[in-house]
């Protein structure tokens, strides 16, 4: 067996496995052991199958044995959202109406990283039907903070932001409409990326036109992400609207530098919405570090004051779309918050859509429009630090009170409505030592340079 750990980058056990240093089924084991020793107190993985995780890593042996042709992730230990549909694997998308759900296929994201090589072992928790950015539901529980587990992991990819931050897997898929891939990240001190729209496409699904919904990848660090999107994008006949870039384009080692790249830096967009004041001084070192290393930093951003209207106006009509006819059926399985924004769709009226998809064409092109000045903007990615985990959101910010399970998530799904790509990159703690990222937003289809600068500012860190 190699050196290798729990904690080495997915870059270096895939290596690692493909050079025959260490069997998958030796890696498999030593995740095993990770996972019996935290997962109990952290709770983010779930429907944990250790028989079949075993016999999938001896299979993946077998392959390597026999000389056949492997994939790009080869014998990694994987655990996919509990909002992706795998096919033989429960998944109950967080609700007690999937508590008993098998589904008999693979959903597109779930088909593609399978393919790559990976070797299930688990799901990863999430809130129920994803909805809000703290991981809990009436089947599993709550998952916690890796850091301090009194705190929150975020979510809804929580389980996932968690299980990464504690080694008990190396890479991680997510999705993300208002935050889910970028929060987490943020609490849990591991990166998330929120892709251009169509960059990783999805199958099946009710509305292949529009969504404000993206899967994405997570990693503990920007190379091992990249390599992870490699997978998850590309086009596919069964997504009309998908980015024409190869995959493969996006596998290539990451040179970015920070050197004359034009940031421009913002706590609260214009005052948009408040800020932790802890957050705040961590985005401040963050720019001062990115023009320490050669950016030339200004402070400046869009004008997104249509963001608000827009996203819960999209995200009430996709929610009764989506899930009014099972909550009619069912109302007392559902969590309050969830119920009351389904039921706010049901008071939208056709004007009210067609503002909101205005709005959001707007919005588009204001960042357009922004981008041609700067590189990269750089923001909070949640305006709070983690909170605690016997909370469903955070009661106020620096005193002033959130009314709803949405006020404190503005720096995330603000960016959500633009369909710019954007990734969560740790870059502070607190006083108190809770990880806490910073947003780094770049054009939309210019994940790569993105992918490049985040990289560069990674370094920044170490």
């Amino acid at each position: 067996m190699s050196d290798l750990t729990v904690d080495s980058t997915a870059r270096q056990q895939v290596a690692a496995v493909a050079a025959r240093e260490i069997s998958a089924r030796e890696l498999m084991d030593l995740h095993l052991a990770r996972i019996a020793e935290r997962n109990p107190e952290l709770n983010a993985l779930v429907s944990l199958d250790e028989d079949r995780a075993r016999a999938g890593a001896a299979d993946a042996d077998e392959a390597l044995a026999a000389g056949r042709e492997v994939g790009v992730l080869h014998g990694l230990p994987f655990a996919f959202k509990d909002t992706h549909a795998v096919a033989g694997w429960r998944t109950t998308y967080g609700s007690p109406l999937y508590a008993d759900n098998v589904p008999e296929r693979d959903e597109l994201v779930v088909e593609r990283v399978r393919r790559a090589g990976v070797v299930p072992i688990a799901k990863t928790n999430v809130p129920e039907f994803a909805a809000g950015s703290h991981t809990f539901n009436t089947i599993f529980g709550t998952t916690v903070n890796p850091v301090d587990p009194r705190f929150s992991a975020g979510g809804s990819s929580g389980g996932a932001a968690c299980a990464l931050a504690a080694g008990m897997v190396p890479l991680a898929d997510g999705s993300d409409m208002g935050g889910s891939l970028r929060n987490p990240a943020s609490f849990c001190g591991v990166v998330g990326l929120r892709p251009s729209l169509g960059r990783v496409p999805e199958w099946p699904t009710a509305n292949q036109w529009e969504s404000t919904s993206v899967a994405g990848p997570m990693a503990r660090n920007v190379g091992d992400l990249a390599l992870l999107l490699s997978v998850q994008s590309g086009p596919d006949a069964r997504a009309p609207l998908a980015l024409g870039d190869p995959g493969a384009s996006f596998a290539a080692p990451l040179s970015g530098t920070l050197e004359g790249v034009r940031v421009a830096l913002s706590i609260d967009l214009g005052g948009a919405f408040e800020v932790d004041d802890r957050v705040a001084a961590v985005v401040d070192q963050a720019g001062a570090a990115m023009a320490r290393a050669g950016a030339r930093v200004f402070g400046d951003h869009p004008d997104l004051s249509l963001a608000d209207d827009t996203f819960r106006t999209l995200r009430a009509w996709h929610f009764q779309a989506k899930f009014g006819p099972l909550l009619a059926e069912h109302p007392d399985s559902f969590k309050q918050s969830l119920a009351d924004n389904i039921r706010l769709g049901a008071d939208l009226a056709g004007a009210d859509v067609a503002r909101a998809y205005a709005q959001r064409t707007a919005l588009a092109e204001t960042m357009r429009v922004f981008f041609e000045q700067y590189d990269v903007l750089v923001l909070p990615v949640s305006q709070v630090p983690p909170f605690p985990a016997d909370q469903e959101y955070p009661a106020d910010i620096n005193g002033l009170p959130m009314a709803t399970y949405l006020d404190w998530m503005r720096s995330a799904y603000f960016i959500t409505v633009t369909g710019c790509p954007a990734i969560s990159v740790p870059a502070g703690t607190t006083p108190d030592g809770l990880p806490i990222g910073v947003q780094l937003v770049a054009p939309h289809g210019a994940d790569r340079r993105l992918l490049e600068i985040a990289a560069a500012f990674e370094t920044t860190t170490h």
